[in-house]
Parts: structure tokens; C-alpha cells; sequence
């Protein structure tokens, strides 16, 4: 939903100022973040240890030189030879970030919570739909903007159906996965996703937002809805509150991860794809690449994801 409220809110601020306000806006919400925080969130007990520096430095470093190998990748080909140095840098660093936890007496990562069915499988099913959502963000920008010729706001706004809709499912999911359980509502969701895409696949730049787009957005914001509360929840319903941070973190990496991944290989798709002044063939082909992740994550629930409350 943060993303989705991401591009209408820039679309606002390119459309009133610069882009260049998208980046700046961060410092004044991470301000207010900074004063409200202490305020509403409980304090956790405090426990003595030992900061894991080794862990957090191979981490960070690993994770980044994989991110930019994938974002490098995807602007220049898989053969570039920046990308595919971070790319070997980001193998040794993170390689030696499991060796380090592997010893460590208090990891900042415990590997133990890379296993187990179900965790394992809700981390792995959020990497495939966070890439098939994250990188159809961008391709659908796109042809806003270039397709049916869309100024920022006007793009942005175009966005309002799915944030709508992601929202409300949200705020039902709880009394579904009572119901239902969270594994139906993954499966759901990521069905919901692919079909979207698999929709936005067969765009024309004869298609206008009403037939071409309003039906894909509404079907990837309720997939979206449906299957984060139940991921999340599932995650850390198998954790002890004292690991719960660690178990998030991780979340939160599957997320990033699998948005700089599915953005590369929807923009490897596009230019293979793409023909001279014509867009259509290589969004095409972006957006089917979005639902290969999509029925990846639903290959991933189904047959691994064995939770049903």
C-alpha cells in the first residue's frame, strides 16, 4: 500500500514542484517519525548483549552490491561488467555474512529463522510478489505517461483505484483470515496479482484507463491486500517476541529484494522485446514477466505454505 501511495503522492509533488521533492519529502516524514515514535511505541524489555558488527557490516554491504548488480543489470544487460562485479562482490559479502552468523554467539540474523515450512515459504512468496508488483509500478508509469500521454499528476492519480482498494482489503483481512485462514488468502492474493498482470500483458496503446487499466489495478490491489496481513502474520506468529525484530527484517529485505528484482527482469523483458518508437511489445512483455513471479508465488503457496490460521 506504501507504494502504491508513493506514486500518487509523487505524482503530486513532481506536478506542484520538481522530482526532486520525492526524495527530499522523506526528511521531514522521517522527522515526525523521529518525535512520534517514542511516544505510541512500547518500550521493549532490555536484554544485555553484544552489537553482532561483522553480521551487520557483510549484510549491508552484501545487500547492497546485490541490489545494485539488479538495478544495473536491468538498465544495461546482464553482461555489463560493473554489474557483474557487484554481483560477485555481493556473492563473497553476503557468503561471508552467513559464515560470520553461522559462529556468531548472538547473530543479528539467526539462520534458524530461514527455516521452517511455513516461515520459509511466506519470506520466499513475499520476494515473488513484491517483484511482480513493485517492478509493474514502473511499466505502468510508463505508459501513463507515454502511451496515453499522462502529466504526473494526472499519472499519480491514476493510481487512487488501486490504493483504495488495497486499503479497504486490508482492513478486512483479519476477520477473513479468521475464516478463511491465511494460507486461502495467499493463494487468493497471488491469483489476483497474476491475473492482473496477465491483463495488463495484453495492453494496446488503443486502450484507454477505463477499458485498458482500472479492472488490472483494482485485481493487483486486492491481491496485494489479501496476502500481506496473513505473510506477515504467519512470519511472526512463529517467533518469540525477543526475535520477532530479527523475523521482520528479514520481511523487509525479501521486499526490497524482490522489488529490485522484478524490476530487472522487467526491464531486461522490455528492451528485448521493445521495437524502435513502439513501446507496446516491450511493456508487453514486462508485465508477463510480472506474472511469471506472480505464478511463482502462487506456485510457492500452494504447494509449500501449509498454515491455515
Amino acid at each position: 500500500a506504501g507504494a502504491a501511495v508513493g506514486m500518487l503522492a509523487g505524482g503530486v509533488l513532481t506536478e506542484a514542484g520538481s522530482w526532486r521533492w520525492v526524495f527530499f519529502v522523506n526528511v521531514p516524514v522521517g522527522l515526525v517519525l523521529l518525535l512520534v515514535a517514542p511516544r505510541v511505541l512500547a518500550e521493549t524489555a532490555r536484554r544485555p548483549g553484544r552489537f553482532d558488527l561483522g553480521g551487520a557490516a557483510t549484510s549491508v554491504l552484501g545487500m547492497t552490491a546485490l541490489v545494485y548488480a539488479l538495478i544495473r543489470a536491468g538498465e544495461d544487460g546482464w553482461r555489463d561488467r560493473p554489474a557483474l562485479a557487484a554481483l560477485g562482490a555481493a556473492a563473497v559479502l553476503l557468503a561471508a555474512f552467513l559464515a560470520i552468523e553461522w559462529r556468531a554467539r548472538q547473530p543479528v540474523m539467526p539462520l534458524w529463522l530461514l527455516t521452517g515450512r511455513d516461515r520459509a515459504a511466506s519470506y520466499l512468496t513475499q520476494l515473488c510478489l513484491t517483484a511482480a508488483i513493485f517492478g509493474a509500478f514502473f511499466f505502468l508509469t510508463q505508459y501513463l505517461q507515454q502511451v496515453l500521454h499522462y502529466g504526473p499528476l494526472r499519472a499519480g492519480a491514476a493510481f487512487v483505484p488501486m490504493v483504495g482498494v488495497q486499503f479497504a482489503v486490508v482492513r478486512l483481512a483479519p476477520r477473513l483470515m479468521a475464516r478463511l485462514g491465511a494460507r486461502t488468502l495467499v493463494i487468493a492474493g497471488a491469483l489476483l496479482v497474476g491475473a492482473g498482470l496477465l491483463w495488463l500483458s495484453r495492453l494496446s496503446a488503443g486502450d484507454g484507463y477505463a477499458t485498458g487499466l482500472l479492472v488490472p489495478f483494482v485485481l493487483i490491489g486486492s491481491g496485494g491486500g489479501l496476502s500481506i496481513m496473513p505473510l506477515n502474520a504467519t512470519i511472526l506468529a512463529s517467533v518469540n517476541p525477543e526475535h520477532s525484530g530479527a523475523a521482520s527484517g528479514i520481511a523487509q529485505t525479501m521486499l526490497w529484494t524482490g522489488g529490485s528484482l522484478g524490476s530487472a527482469a522487467m526491464v531486461t523483458a522490455y528492451g528485448s522485446a521493445a521495437s524502435g518508437r513502439d513501446v507496446m511489445p516491450g511493456l508487453d512483455a514486462a508485465f508477463a514477466t510480472g506474472a511469471v513471479f506472480a505464478a511463482a508465488a502462487l506456485a510457492v503457496a500452494v504447494l509449500v505454505l501449509r498454515v491455515r490460521r
